[in-house]
């Protein structure tokens, strides 16, 4: 996700409050937090992939996915 993108999802939202949105930039807006929230999740995943849990004795473990947990 771009600057400028976020940068107009925060202009679009400061409009809204204002004064309203036309049709087209309620759907702008939903593409643009829709697009948002999938590469904070993509982000997030990726951190908690690369994420290793020491135990008291020192040994290293990556977490796992849960079997059966949707995701």
């Amino acid at each position: 996700m771009t600057d400028e993108k976020i940068a107009r999802i925060n202009a679009l939202a400061k409009k809204s409050r204002a004064e309203g949105l036309t049709e087209a930039e309620q759907a702008e807006q939903a593409a643009l937090r829709r697009e948002y929230i999938d590469a904070m999740k993509r982000s997030l995943k990726a951190q908690l992939d690369n994420t290793v849990v020491i135990d008291e004795y020192g040994n290293h473990r990556r977490l796992r996915r849960q079997e059966g947990k949707k995701g």
